[in-house]
């Protein structure tokens, strides 16, 4: 067998002040003590949903039923992989709500002229246009909501508006040139039409009319529109630059902390740089987890196909290159596919390197684990294919009446039917059940990597009990209850859990990889918990500005989220020592030492600068109240989304499976390996820098220019996104997908399959000795 490097004997370190775990659960109490009062609030502000809506006769125009029902066909059609409500869905097609809200202020409009001046709004002066806007404003805004009889009244004028909005809804969903590419006669029945026009309905007049005992409305004046009277409230300009004042003196905060313990980084400085891992030599359990990343590498492939499909809709929604793609893979089942194949691939990855960590813990392995592992394999492929093929089946209407339960719940990021939801929580469970019986601490061979095997084990848990709110919603309740609990998935468990999980998960590789003392990991795992956390949970309400929550929510979000741009700067502190890891430089023996896990380190790199970039600068870009008003929705999310989904969780995902591929591969096959990863390193890197800066980036900037310039309904329509100018933006995207699919994940994928079949064409080595074990015997 090779011989591990040995280093001289450390003394044996004393634990950690108590404090540290005090303040991460003092931290996390206050914190979900703040989170559960919005999350309460939320069934309390939000807009009401009348029993019946009637005209100015006491007609009733539609009712909560027809609400309901609307809400769940905008889900059943995939709509919200369209366009948005609210400003929170696809950007493929409009703002629902603003569109509606825009055109019933234009349509009453021309009915104030006609009555007032007996002609149209285009022949009005300027100062009858003003006075008609004015009393455009005064009448939508007006709330008519009267909760004793649950009846909304409309004027005569919303009343006529609305039912024009039927007859434009059948025309935009008619044409795939004018929706983003929907499915040529999306919807046509009448009954359906009135229905889904309700709810859009409801949306709009929530955005517009003032919650009472306000002067802004439900949605806090969401979204902009002068002429219908929703302009920015001075709550957003207040609470985002109080949050400054709160940014600063957090950043000074830690920068004091950092003082305080000298150094609170990744890398032990003056401690031996020397890799503790054989690479080739893994048991036969850690063996069996290397289909998982087949897997993984192949979802990122068809990821970034269909990825690369939807941009193009955005381009050119009329055409695919002369082909009428919409007619079998219309633009909203592949955005439904490009989230979800993200989604699984990067936590398929996380999973797969959880195992095999837990097992490098053990001195021994069980005789379970290997047949524990096919089966765990099986059970996520069930869930992948049959839930990718349940969404394509529930859009094509193949499932009736079952389509929420085996096909596409419909809600963005969670389009995942609740049959299949329900299938993953068992999974992630047993998942856990696993991995605790691999690496609880009394079976952690080195006691000093037990307080990490706590930890590590501590936030695994989290991931599937953070995933069950995702279970709290059905496809008729209220659409800020489900936003809120939507986001308890989307921030609190991805950004919040599942950060915490990667870093537990990069402390003990680099403990195990001798880089790295146990209270140096240990202090990075509390100190991450505190400043994601302390900003994280509250923070999580900062997607809730305008989706139906009050201003409470916005002053306690606003003051709070902003902290979690602090640990993104800190980012910038472990860089230099990442870059000198690579190097294999060790400060003791003062000479250069070979790492076998370079290509980790670089994509560990690579996180640390999307972090910083795409989670920290254009996260915080976007973050502020006021900022936030104008730009929802527009294509300066997708530049935060992809730089900070891809940049890191993705990055970091891939970084995991380069180890797992090199800890299972042996010498003499590893160069066949590592060209490929290395192609793909620099083709993930540059292709994702490529899109934010050609495209991403300058698109956004520019629709939120026009959002300023002609409000959120104009910049969210054909009338901006159908320019030349916005047009060549989305084509100008297209070098960066190409470099990011041939370069990136196509030779990804290659190394992951050449790796497996390399695997079984050589013999299993000798069951792995934990890495900690190796560290002290000094031989693998």
């Amino acid at each position: 067998m090779a011989e591990a490097a040995q280093p001289k004997n450390e003394p044996e370190e004393s634990p950690l002040s108590p404090w540290w775990v005090r303040s991460v659960l003092i931290v996390m109490v206050l914190g979900f003590a703040g989170l559960l009062a919005i999350t309460a609030l939320a069934y309390r502000n939000a807009p009401p949903i009348p029993g019946r809506v009637a005209d100015a006769s006491g007609v009733t125009v539609f009712t909560a039923d027809d609400i309901g029902n609307g809400q769940a066909l905008f889900l059943r059609y995939g709509l919200m992989d369209n366009g948005t409500i609210w400003g929170h869905g696809a950007y493929l097609g409009p703002d629902y709500s603003a569109n509606a809200l825009h055109d019933i202020g234009d349509d009453t409009a021309a009915a104030l002229a006609q009555q007032q001046y007996g002609k149209p709004v285009a022949e009005l002066d300027p100062g009858q246009l003003a006075a008609v806007r004015a009393q455009v404003a005064v009448t939508l805004k007006t709330n008519r909501f009267d909760a004793a009889s649950n009846t909304l009244h409309l004027t005569a004028p919303e009343a006529a508006a609305y039912r024009q909005q039927v007859v434009r809804w059948t025309s935009y969903f008619h044409d795939p040139a004018k929706n983003g590419g929907l499915k040529p006669d999306l919807i046509t029945d009448p009954t359906e039409l009135h229905q889904l026009t309700a709810f859009i309905t409801w949306a709009a007049w929530a955005s517009v009319a003032d919650r009472p005992g306000s002067n802004y409305s439900y949605t806090n004046n969401f979204p902009y529109d002068p002429e219908v009277g929703n302009l920015a409230p001075p709550g957003a300009l207040l609470w985002s630059a109080l949050s400054l004042v709160v940014l600063l003196g957090g950043i000074g905060a830690v920068l004091l902390a950092f003082g305080k313990f000298d150094y609170l980084g990744w890398v032990t400085r003056g401690h031996h740089v020397h890799p503790q891992v054989i690479p080739g030599q893994a048991s036969p359990g850690q063996r069996a987890l290397v289909k998982f990343f087949v897997v993984v590498a192949l979802l990122f492939l068809l990821q970034t196909l269909v990825g690369g499909a939807v941009a193009h809709f955005r381009a050119d929604p009329g055409s695919f290159y002369g082909f009428q793609l919409e007619k079998i893979f219309p633009s909203n089942l592949l955005r439904i596919w490009h989230l979800q194949t993200a989604i699984f691939w990067i936590a398929t990855a996380y999973v797969a390197a959880a195992l095999f960590l837990g097992r490098s813990l053990r001195a021994d392995e069980p005789r379970w684990l290997a047949p524990a592992i096919h089966l765990l394999f099986a059970a996520f492929a069930l869930v992948i294919v049959a839930s990718l093929l349940g969404e394509w089946a529930g859009l094509s209407g193949l499932l009736g009446d079952w389509w929420y339960w085996f096909g596409n719940q419909g809600w963005e990021y969670l389009e995942i039917g609740r049959f299949w939801q329900y299938l993953l929580v068992i999974g992630l469970l047993g998942w856990f059940a696993m991995l605790w019986w691999l690496a609880r601490p009394r079976t952690v061979a080195n006691p000093e990597a037990r307080p990490l095997a706590r930890m590590f084990l501590y936030a695994a848990l989290a991931i599937p009990v953070f995933y069950i709110p995702a279970l709290f919603f059905g496809a008729k309740t209220n659409f800020t209850v489900v936003d809120t609990w939507r986001f308890w998935i989307i921030h609190l468990w991805v950004e919040g859990f599942f950060e915490f999980f990667a870093t537990t998960v990069v402390a003990l590789t680099f403990f195990q990889l001798g880089l790295t003392r146990r209270n140096t990991a240990l202090r990075v795992i509390y100190l991450d918990a505190i400043l994601y956390f302390g900003g994280g949970l509250i923070g999580t309400g900062h997607h809730w500005y305008f989706t139906g929550q009050s201003q409470i929510n916005m002053a306690m979000s606003a003051l709070v989220s902003v902290l979690e741009v602090v640990p993104l700067t800190l980012l910038t502190l472990d860089a230099w020592d990442f870059v000198r890891t690579t190097r294999g430089n060790c400060d003791i023996c003062e000479k250069s030492i070979a790492v076998p896990h370079k290509w980790t380190f670089y994509y560990l790199i690579a996180v640390g600068f999307w972090n910083f970039l795409g989670a920290g600068v254009f996260g915080f870009l976007i973050n502020l109240p006021i900022i936030s008003y104008y730009e929802v929705g527009t294509i300066l999310t997708p530049n935060h989304g992809h730089a900070a989904m891809m940049g890191v969780f993705g990055m970091l995902a891939i970084a995991l499976m380069v180890f797992v591929l090199r800890q299972t591969t042996d010498d003499a096959h590893w160069p066949g390996i590592e060209k490929y990863i290395k192609v793909s390193f620099w083709g993930t890197n540059l292709g994702l820098l490529m899109m934010v800066a050609f495209s991403l980036f300058p698109g956004g900037v520019l629709q939120v220019w026009d959002v300023v310039q002609h409000g959120y309904w104009h910049a969210r329509s054909l009338a901006y996104t159908g320019t030349d100018s916005a047009r060549l933006i989305e084509w100008l995207r297209l070098p960066g997908d190409l470099v990011f699919i041939i370069f990136g994940a196509v030779p990804l994928s290659i190394a992951a399959i050449k790796a497996y079949l390399d695997l079984h064409k050589t013999q299993p080595s000798s069951p792995q000795i934990p890495l900690d074990t190796a560290r002290d015997t000094g031989s693998s």
